[in-house]
């Protein structure tokens, strides 16, 4: 933590040292710009250690399923190499199907002449890789087991301009130009700044945690859509292991909240029956389960992403229903606009952190978040329906879909970000 009497200036500091804050901090090195990231948390674990202990197995409980845009944007920033050869898991097949009837389709690489359709990885990997990235920049300083306790949106920097003041929790004062805030779901950026936002509840848990099945996964993602929720299957990679030996999944099991709170107070053999039952044994019997995880869904989506000096990225600004796994990807997505935006303004001479510049940035993210967001809330209604009339709608489509291939190709490349 920082001396309680120091104070920082800054041209840009970045709240949040989640995936979306140190890729916004990665993304803006070598700009011209001095960058402070402010991260509430600390490393639990390094670079380094990852990728001694990636042969074991022992997964981090929350992953993210990356698109080939998210995998091409972190190669940019100089990542993706360490990611990919400490662990990670690429897919080639996606199996989605109707667990309330009889529509399904598959997905795979191999029909648009891909390598795969993207990666799972591991959260803590990709922050950690990125954390490494960021302190080995001499343009970005990070400040850690610290966070923005309260701000001030009217600090003077000079006659013609103003700041943020910041204050955190060690005392020490932060005086920014713009301050972006990429501190979750809950930000805190976001409140303080009274961004208005539009949020509604699920009334869903999802169940996150890491299973060994008794088949091999097959490089494949599966997801099983029932009344109650969705259910996937994540294949996880463990390397110098042969295909056949790859059997270990991360699972995102979303749950009406009662059901959740039912599911987790199980013991351990009986979540196994339990997990296996509602996967239809599409992998045979669940043969271990590491420590189960929950949090409550909503969706959030604040009605504007940017004021003078401010600009929210990724969870801060929308969160979505996992059940496509796009959040990381949307946030990885604001993120390079935004530093592009930032970038090209300055380069110009402009004041990037007026809301006139910032705009640039809300008005290309805004339409594909909410897209994005309706798509996935249209799905979520969809397949949660008793309905006979639309029960039998949706596997005629799902079936019908999976018999047309220039269809499902075009659906395969927009999931890729293509």
């Amino acid at each position: 933590m920082t001396d309680q009497s120091s104070q920082i200036d800054t041209d840009i500091a970045i709240a949040g040292g989640g995936p979306t804050g140190l890729a916004m901090a990665c993304a803006l090195s070598g700009c011209g710009l001095r960058v402070l990231l402010v991260d509430a948390g600390k490393d639990i674990i390094t670079c380094d250690e990852l990728v001694e202990q990636a042969a074991l197995p022992a997964f981090d409980a929350r992953v993210s399923a990356l698109t080939v845009t998210s995998q091409q944007f972190l190669q940019a920033l100089g990542v993706w190499d360490l990611i990919r050869t400490a662990r990670v898991c690429p897919y080639q097949d996606m199996h989605v199907w109707d667990g309330e009837g009889t529509g399904s389709i598959h997905f795979s690489a191999a029909d648009i002449h891909a390598p795969n359709l993207g990666h799972i990885v591991e959260n803590q990997l990709v922050s950690a890789v990125l954390m490494q990235q960021a302190r080995l920049s001499p343009d970005l300083q990070v400040i850690q087991e610290d966070k923005v306790n309260s701000l001030d949106l009217a600090a003077p920097v000079s006659r013609h301009d103003s700041a943020v003041m910041l204050v955190l929790d060690s005392g020490t004062r932060v005086r920014t130009r713009l301050l972006i805030g990429a501190d979750g779901a809950n930000s805190f950026v976001r409140e303080e700044s009274g961004f208005r936002l539009r949020q509604w509840e699920y009334g869903h848990k999802a169940i996150v945690t890491t299973v060994k099945t008794e088949k091999p996964h097959d490089y494949t993602a599966r997801q099983r859509f029932m009344h109650t929720g969705p259910l996937a299957f994540l294949p996880l990679h463990l390397p110098g292991r042969r295909p056949e030996e790859q059997c270990y999944s991360s699972i995102v099991w979303s749950c009406v909240t009662e059901r959740a709170d039912g599911i987790l107070a199980l013991d351990e053999d009986a979540f196994m029956a339990q997990l296996a039952k509602a996967f239809e044994y599409r992998l045979g019997r669940i043969e271990q389960a590491d420590k189960r995880y929950s949090f409550p869904l909503s969706q959030r989506h604040a009605t504007d992403y940017v004021q003078d000096h401010l600009a929210l990225v990724g969870d801060a600004a929308h969160t979505i229903h996992p059940l496509a796994g796009q959040g990381v990807n949307l946030g990885f997505a604001d993120v390079q606009v935004l530093a592009d935006v930032i970038r090209s303004a300055h380069a110009r001479g402009e004041n990037f952190a007026c809301h006139q510049v910032l705009s640039r940035y809300q008005r290309k993210r805004k339409g594909p978040n909410l897209g994005m967001m309706a798509a996935m809330e249209g799905f979520r209604h969809v397949f949660a329906s008793h309905d006979l009339v639309l029960t039998w709608l949706r596997n005629t489509g799902l079936n019908l879909t999976d018999n047309l291939p220039l269809l499902k190709q075009q659906l395969m490349r927009q999931a890729m970000g293509l």
